[in-house]
């Protein structure tokens, strides 16, 4: 359906601003990091820090994010006791350059209330300083100690989510393969926020989204390319299933899978293209497109409805809470009724 209008401009307008990725990521980040500090902490989350040593030694930094029960009385006092259904290991966004667990902070403190789970969130080692596959193998070595017992001690593998948006989406399916094919453990559930999960972005790909919606929606398809140029070593990444998951000559045996994009998101078509083949493939999958949804609108305030929204099908997926009844604001393409 149609954006309305005024909408359309604002983001057009807003699109239009946005620098050239190659030469502004170092900016970006400072703005990103004078954000993150911004954050407002609350008080029915605690909030840990952390390191997981990568196979070069490098400490990857974590930041855990732990619901509380909080009951005071008179009689007895104040109780706090941890609260939560399990734990998401979480791969944030940014195009592999940006984005940080500060300048997400919110965001995941959001999920582990909203969701009723404690998130840990990886710091891993971002692009150009660190190219393909840094990012994703050090995702992978804090994944592999999570499900290890190595991180937490309580975290029980039955209950372990692996979630990413964007760049992060792109990551935690590429953790999902590389634990397929290295045996080091077996994720059981992942969800994917719009990724990247394909290698071509030109003007003659596959998808039609990224030439109707590369120019004027947040993030343009020139962006995409830029970031992944800033990503990869050499022309053969490209054609790697590790960067780009929906070209591996398999996708049998993955997790169970909740797969969300955005309407208006260049990305949109490969995310339900990678659901429809692990659909093919044998796979358990679920599949939702957020109406008027852009690129990153996960990161946007709560009280709108398309986080809101995202978070009700996340807790659906992940637990059988119902949806509202009536004419739903997503389009659901697999695994809804």
């Amino acid at each position: 359906m149609p954006m309305n209008p005024v909408v359309q401009a604002v983001v057009k307008a807003i699109t239009r601003l946005q620098p050239d990725v190659a030469e502004s990521y170092a900016d970006q980040r400072r703005v990103e990091d004078a954000a993150g500090r911004l954050t407002i902490a609350d008080p029915r989350c605690r909030i840990d820090e952390m390191t997981c040593t990568a196979p070069d030694g490098f400490p990857i930094p974590l930041r855990v994010f732990t619901p509380l029960d909080i009951d005071f009385s008179l009689k007895s006092g104040l109780h706090v006791n941890e609260d939560h259904r399990g734990t998401i290991l979480y791969l944030h966004g940014g195009g592999w350059a940006n984005g940080d667990v500060e300048f997400y902070s919110d965001a995941c403190m959001r999920t582990a209330l909203k969701l009723e789970r404690r998130v840990i969130a990886v710091d891993y080692r971002r692009s150009p300083e660190h190219r393909f596959p840094a990012a994703l193998e050090d995702s992978y070595a804090v994944a592999k100690a999570l499900f290890a017992g190595e991180l937490i001690r309580d975290a029980d593998p039955e209950h372990i989510v692996l979630m990413g948006d964007s760049a992060g989406g792109n990551l935690t399916a590429g953790v999902s393969l590389l634990a397929r094919e290295r045996g080091d453990f077996a994720p059981r559930t992942q969800i994917l926020l719009y990724p990247l999960v394909y290698n071509d972005h030109s003007e003659t790909t596959l998808f039609d989204s990224v030439r109707d919606n590369g120019s004027d929606y947040i993030l343009t398809r020139q962006a995409i390319v830029d970031y992944i140029e800033l990503y990869l070593r050499t022309p053969e990444d490209f054609h790697d299933s590790r960067f780009a998951p929906l070209i591996a000559s398999s996708l049998a045996d993955m997790p169970r899978t909740l797969v969300v994009t955005a309407e208006y998101d260049p990305l949109r078509d490969e995310g339900e293209a990678f659901a429809a083949r692990l659909d093919t493939e044998g796979n358990e999958v679920v599949c939702v497109r957020m109406t008027d949804g852009v690129h990153g609108y996960f990161l946007y305030p709560s009280v709108l409805s398309l986080v809101r929204d995202t978070y009700r099908i996340i807790a659906n997926f992940l637990d059988d809470d119902p949806l509202p009844e009536g004419d739903a604001p997503w389009l659901p393409l697999l695994g809804i009724a």
